[in-house]
């Protein structure tokens, strides 16, 4: 079956290389460092242990895996650490959150020459894969080298697991090369028992999405910008993560908001920065004042539009929002980590698509943290709703702030998990 899928990804290969060519017209992140993706580049320097892999597709999962990464380089000095990621933004955020101590490349694409090339040059004794990214040849050649492979903060929705399950040889195979299966819920544990991962491999350690804290410096900075923001009193409206299709109904919710209430500001961040000048484009176009985040001026009076147009300045923004609308759940993208909000107390507002985030979403929900709309269309009454509500607005804050705080600790319990392989490696080699 492997043999097949890598014939295929063959055959496939020139439309993925001009996939990413055409990608890189808007986004020139995606043609440079292309030979990485084919397991080309200069091999780390040996050292007297292997490597610890750390795999992390795009942004949300390599944010979930921070405190992990931390407590690696903190606990496992001697371990050099590498990081993949398979997006350019994921990418930037390595290498803004951790610089040279860690070694950072684009994952290879998942074919027999590249995977073993990526390989010899990093020669991990430890693969740690977060969420679900399951490659058959990233999984067969890291065994085949003698490397263990661990799924850490691991879900299976509902709809993924039927995905899995039509083609269930290749899934047993798969899933029979895991190690360990770190589950976020016990829904998603037994979706992978279900779908054939044996008992014994599987762990439910929560969320390490729950475990991220914004530094001390980060803090000040937030309290410093939402000063700025809200000069005069008025409310600050942070879209975060919006896709192609929610500017349009976030605008034109946002007119609504002023006509009610008057002024308020908008900060919109599309999670795309290809996707930036279309976005600054669209808000001219209709006659809005915006100023761009990149132009790094004090934000002029009467802006009505703070266009986040930088990378990883997310969480700053949010921290001084009066009430965060998050992006990818007005269109059917399934949401994004609403938590980057609640860890600062902020109010949220979804709208109904937030099927990649339903634990985190009922948990929020139920403790009154989190508004999700039954439709984009009323994102402009459930805005006012809020605004007009300050102690609301407070309560709902406190509450996100004591969901997180009440869900911590699957990051330590996943380490636990990873300390033990690290150990069992050790005696096995004395």
């Amino acid at each position: 079956m492997r043999l097949l899928y890598s014939a295929l990804y063959y055959c496939l290969l020139p439309l993925l290389v001009l996939r990413m060519c055409w990608r890189s017209l808007r986004d020139p992140a995606y043609r440079q460092r292309l030979p990485e993706r084919f397991g080309l580049f200069a091999a780390r320097r040996a050292g007297h242990l292997p490597a610890i892999w750390v795999h992390a597709v795009s942004v949300g999962e390599t944010l979930a895996a921070v405190p992990l990464v931390q407590a690696l380089l903190r606990d496992y000095p001697g371990y050099p650490v590498v990081v993949t990621t398979t997006t350019p933004t994921g990418s930037e955020r390595v290498r803004a959150l951790f610089g040279d101590r860690v070694f950072h490349v684009y994952a290879p694409w998942d074919l027999p020459g590249p995977v073993r090339r990526f390989l010899r040059r990093t020669r991990p004794g430890l693969l740690l894969i977060m969420e679900t990214e399951l490659w058959p040849n990233m999984l067969y050649y890291s065994r085949a080298g003698d490397c263990g492979v661990m799924l850490l903060n691991a879900r299976m929705s509902a709809r993924s697991a039927r995905g899995y399950a039509r083609v269930g040889r290749l899934t047993r195979q798969l899933l029979s090369q895991l190690d360990v299966v770190a589950c976020q819920t016990s829904s998603d544990g037994e979706r992978f028992l279900t779908l054939g991962l044996p008992a014994a491999s599987l762990a439910v350690t929560g969320n390490s999405k729950f475990d991220l804290a914004p530094a001390e410096e980060l803090r000040a900075q937030g309290v410093r910008l939402r000063q700025v923001l809200t000069a005069g009193g008025r409310p600050v409206l942070v879209a975060a993560s919006t896709h192609a299709g929610e500017e349009e109904l976030i605008l034109a919710a946002c007119r609504e908001v002023r006509q009610a209430l008057g002024d308020c500001l908008l900060v919109l961040v599309p999670r795309h920065p290809q996707r930036f000048e279309d976005v600054y484009g669209l808000c001219r176009k209709q006659g809005w004042n915006v100023q761009r985040r990149s132009a790094g001026a004090d934000l002029a009076p009467g802006s009505d539009i703070l266009l986040g147009d930088t990378m990883g300045e997310l969480p700053l923004l949010l921290a001084a929002a009066t009430v965060a609308i998050f992006g990818g759940s007005l269109v059917a993208r399934g949401g994004h980590n609403v938590l980057e909000a609640a860890v600062w107390g902020v109010p949220i507002i979804t709208g109904p698509h937030m099927e990649n985030f339903v634990g985190i979403s009922e948990l929020l929900r139920n403790a009154g943290a989190m508004v999700q709309l039954e439709s984009p269309a009323g994102l402009a009454a459930g805005v006012l709703e809020l605004l007009a509500d300050p102690e609301r607005c407070e309560r709902m804050g406190a509450a996100g702030l004591q969901v997180v705080a009440e869900n911590r600790g699957a990051s330590a319990r996943q380490l636990a998990l990873v300390a033990r392989r690290l150990e069992s490696g050790r005696a096995q080699t004395r």
